[in-house]
């Protein structure tokens, strides 16, 4: 696997030298349960609270709103399923809209079969939501609205904090699905105002296997795992403190240098699309460039086969991916893209690149190459 330019990440990330280092320990001697109260389970405890202490400063919160789970879809989980459960009032409305990830569109729909009603709020040409249309939706029997930050497809980038303050005003919870945005812009859970927030660390150079949800304090979410009573009552389970660990020095790393890698970012996506754009004919950018994540592009090529170009640059080395990755086998039409209203020419070849911190400007402009040489050879 030398030699290949690796343009997908927002499908999962390398994990990040500083945080294997972290992890070595674990691997060494350092087993404890941080719930024992010997040595070792103090020590397995100390790391634990200084991951808890990294990845509160990532979100801008106190240490005891950080629930750590296994992944964003588990945070995803129980920031809705918590929240409609331990509704006060019995409320059974959820708003969302159309172009969510699975882990909260099947959400709904799982808690629909128990009662709940959900809207799914369109998204226009761009991939944004109307907000009047929000606020008509909510109603006294709503009881949470819930909106990705950036869209793991398009990348673009919702209005939580006015989204928020709509549903505040109206007396409901919010919360963001913040995986995709996480390690590229400011994750800050009190300028968003939300009171619930997911993350997953494999998508910002921790390992898979590990995710945190911000929950705002004093707000009661019914647990999804009884035991122990871990996590604050939220989560029961023995920690996975290596990961943990892994998570936090992810979060601390991405927080240090925020504006240099969103900065770095930028450059390989506006570098790539614009020698992309004056080279072929008939590209198109889905989304929104401006409002979006400064990593990705989504972009379709009319005229081409897309099972054939991913074919062709996979075999130059070139990794990138049609979509989503959370949903594996042949490409399909994008559930995100048809709710933007792509005609079905922009449906058929779509590819979804997505830089990371370790992609150089010379390997992204040499992938920028040979998918040029691909698209011209395939339109011919």
């Amino acid at each position: 696997m030398t030699n290949t330019i690796y343009l997908d990440n927002n499908a999962t990330t390398k994990v990040a030298d500083e945080v294997r280092e972290e992890l070595l320990p674990f691997l060494r001697g350092a087993y404890g349960n941080p719930s024992s109260i010997h040595a070792k389970g103090q020590e397995a405890k100390k790391y634990l609270e200084i991951a808890r202490a990294r990845t509160a400063r990532f979100f801008n919160c106190a240490v005891d709103e950080v629930v750590f789970t296994s992944c964003g879809s588990e945070s995803n989980n129980h920031a809705i399923k918590g929240a409609f459960f331990s509704s006060p009032k019995k409320r059974r409305h959820i708003v969302t809209c159309q172009s969510e990830h699975p882990s909260v569109i099947n959400t709904c729909e799982s808690l629909r079969q128990l009662g709940a009603a959900v809207t799914y709020l369109a998204v226009n040409s761009r991939g944004f939501i109307d907000l009047d249309e929000l606020k008509r939706s909510i109603t006294g029997d709503t009881i949470l609205v819930s909106i990705m930050l950036a869209n793991n497809e398009t990348g673009v980038i919702h209005n939580i904090s006015e989204i928020s303050d709509i549903a505040r005003g109206m007396g409901v919870l919010t919360h963001t699905d913040a995986v995709q945005a996480s390690g590229k812009m400011k994750i800050d859970v009190a300028k968003l105002g939300v009171d619930m927030l997911s993350i997953s660390g494999h998508k910002f150079h921790a390992p898979k296997g590990i995710g945190a949800l911000y929950v705002r304090k004093g707000l009661a979410l019914t647990s999804l795992i009884d035991g122990g009573g871990q996590e604050f009552g939220m989560r029961a389970g023995t920690e996975n403190i290596p990961y943990i660990t892994g998570l936090g020095k992810a979060c601390e790393l991405a927080h240090n240098n925020i504006d240099e890698i969103a900065g770095k970012l930028l450059s390989l996506k506006k570098g790539f699309y614009e020698k992309i754009a004056a080279a072929v004919a008939d590209v198109t950018l889905n989304g929104d460039y401006d409002s979006s994540l400064p990593n990705t592009l989504n972009i379709s090529f009319k005229g081409v086969d897309v099972q054939s170009l991913l074919i062709n640059l996979d075999l130059k080395g070139v990794m990138v991916s049609s979509g989503s990755a959370c949903s594996s086998g042949a490409p399909k039409a994008s559930r995100v893209l048809t709710a933007m209203g792509l005609s079905d020419d922009r449906l058929k070849c779509v590819l979804r690149v997505s830089f990371s911190r370790y992609n150089t400007n010379e390997e992204v402009m040499k992938a920028a190459d040979i998918l040029i040489d691909i698209v011209n050879s395939l339109k011919k």
